[in-house]
């Protein structure tokens, strides 16, 4: 039995709007319309102010580099940075549920020193009685400084981004992109391998919703050097756009397997996925699903002695507990991972200079 996705609807279903339509294409891209975004991505040092994020490919790579360093930076100096956004306001806009990602962008601006609006949930939000994407961004915009939204629908982070005129994050859309979540991925990374690039990366579960996936194989590619083991169901494979990524990128390969406790042992990093529930139409193909793949004691005997075990989070039972505590899982340092990166990124992106902080050198980097 094949698996359908979830369409979602909100209180305009039935009717094609001109904001749907924008959803739909801007979630539809091929790999050569990608690599030109980011081909035209600002170079270093150019600002990162007042720019929006829908995807990774917004920024170039060196400024993704620039705030690995200065998350960094954050992380070493709490206090230093505790008043660099006074005055500001986050709004966070999540017409899904979150835990993680909504409380650490809000727990970001509040370190940093500013404030946070928002709601957690489209009936809380006048979406429940039929106010488009585009019309909540142009209202919001005249309270805040920057947004965050996360939204079901492909697409409509990019129809926010140009609905606004302040600076728009995408904290998840669909099944497409979480670049911030990706963010986070990089830093962890390069806090565990002292680099993003030379590694032999494993993703297991549900490619073929999973966005953080998605985002980290598309980033990872734009620095290159990087070996992907794809390990799923059939029904759950990776989407070709993706895949076409990889295949655009000279120095990036992938192999599609099924057999994980088979392929641990050739990875540097193995990044764990729920399959996601709300992804499906019918529950039983869930069901049938969602053990497929269980990351125990037994399969991390199989792995080498510094493999980096990496989940967006949350999980359900694809990590066994007692995983925890094996000095090679890594995904609660994402957490904090993701906070820090997420302080670096807001204030950049508003202009807000963090006291003490020299910029990295940058050097060139090897695609």
């Amino acid at each position: 039995m094949s698996v359908e996705y979830v369409s979602q609807v909100d209180s305009t279903a039935g009717k094609s709007t001109a904001e749907d339509n924008t959803m739909e294409s801007a979630a539809v891209g091929s790999a050569a319309d990608r690599s030109a975004a980011s081909d035209h991505a600002p170079d270093y040092p150019s600002s990162l102010v007042g720019t929006s994020v829908v995807t990774l490919d917004d920024i170039s790579t060196s400024q993704i580099r620039e705030l690995l360093h200065r998350a960094q930076y954050i992380d070493a100096h709490r206090k230093t940075v505790a008043h660099t956004c006074d005055g500001r306001v986050l709004a966070t806009l999540f017409y899904e549920p979150s835990t993680r990602t909504r409380l650490s962008f809000e727990t970001a601006m509040l370190r940093l020193g500013g404030q946070v609006i928002g709601f957690a949930g489209a009936q809380l939000s006048s979406v429940s009685k039929g106010e488009s994407i585009a019309d909540t961004l142009k209202t919001v915009s005249n309270y805040v400084d920057v947004v965050a939204i996360r939204h079901p629908k492909e697409g409509a982070a990019l129809v926010a981004s140009r609905a606004a005129s302040v600076p728009v994050i995408n904290a998840g859309d669909g099944g497409h992109m979480h670049p911030t979540q990706t963010l986070a991925d990089l830093a962890t990374l390069q806090s565990r391998f002292g680099r993003v690039q030379d590694l032999t990366v494993g993703l297991c579960g549900d490619l073929t919703f999973g966005r953080t996936v998605h985002s980290l194989i598309e980033t990872l590619c734009r620095f290159g050097h990087v070996n992907f083991v794809l390990i799923s169901p059939d029904e759950l494979k990776t989407p070709q756009y993706v895949l076409d990524r990889i295949n655009a990128t000279e120095t990036c390969s992938y192999v599609e397997v099924s057999d994980l406790a088979g392929s641990i042992g050739d990875l540097d990093v193995l990044y764990m996925t729920r399959v996601q529930k709300e992804r499906f139409f019918n529950e039983d193909d869930y069901l049938r699903l969602r053990d497929t793949y269980i990351l125990d004691a037994d399969k991390m005997r199989l792995a080498k002695p510094d493999m980096a075990v990496l989940h967006p989070l949350p999980r359900v039972n694809e990590i066994a507990v007692e995983v925890d505590d094996d000095p090679r899982a890594a995904y609660f340092e994402q957490v904090k991972n993701g906070m820090l990166m997420r302080m670096a990124l807001e204030s950049a992106v508003i202009g807000d200079k963090l006291p003490g902080y020299e910029p990295l050198q940058q050097e060139e980097v090897r695609v």
